[in-house]
């Protein structure tokens, strides 16, 4: 287990959908050892695999002291109810923004030996389990946001101290223009 560097907003690997996990083993089992101590040495609600450059569908949580993960994440909601708060990402480190999520969610998926596992999450629970999921489909917070508070985070990161001009970010599309939260109706 080691602490492992978190990739920052404008590495390629971050827009890069992640690969089903496959192989339960050994190998999958430190790389969510790597992640939480990570997510732990750095104060993070999450992290995503993507986050240290590994293209596969797994990550990590601690919410309200609550540490876990899953493994190739399927999220479903029990309902419409909406949240809408402040968010950040240690690979966007210092810029939070307040982003709709949706209150209460679903995830199916595996733990690290490959045994079904299913965590159900309200409120920032919720929050982190989109966020993180949202990681592994190459997905960032600030594609969630409006063009107004999308443009004002930019010139936040672009005034950032980590800041890299010579890996220009990529933002996508705001999915809400599919429907709430990129899903449609």
């Amino acid at each position: 287990m080691t602490v492992q560097p978190i990739r920052l907003f404008g590495d390629p690997v971050l827009r890069t959908p992640a690969d089903l996990v496959v192989d339960f083993d050994k190998e999958l089992r430190n790389l969510v050892r790597d992640l939480v101590e990570t997510m732990q040495d750095e104060g993070g609600a999450g992290l995503a695999a993507p986050q240290l450059g590994v293209g596969l569908r797994v990550f990590t949580f601690d919410i309200d002291e609550v540490v876990g993960h899953i493994v190739n994440p399927v999220l479903s909601f029990p309902d419409e109810e909406e949240q809408d708060g402040p968010e950040g990402c240690l690979s966007i480190p210092g810029i939070y923004v307040d982003t709709k999520r949706r209150q209460n969610v679903v995830a199916s998926g595996f733990n690290e030996h490959g045994d079904p596992i299913q965590l159900v999450g309200t409120g920032l629970m919720a929050r982190c389990v989109q966020h993180e999921t949202d990681h592994l489909d190459g997905v960032l917070f600030l594609d969630r946001l409006d063009s107004a508070a999308r443009k004002d985070a930019m010139k936040q990161i672009r005034a950032a101290e980590w800041y890299d001009e010579a890996k220009p970010p990529t933002v996508k599309e705001n999915p809400h223009s599919r429907g709430i939260f990129g899903l449609g109706r």
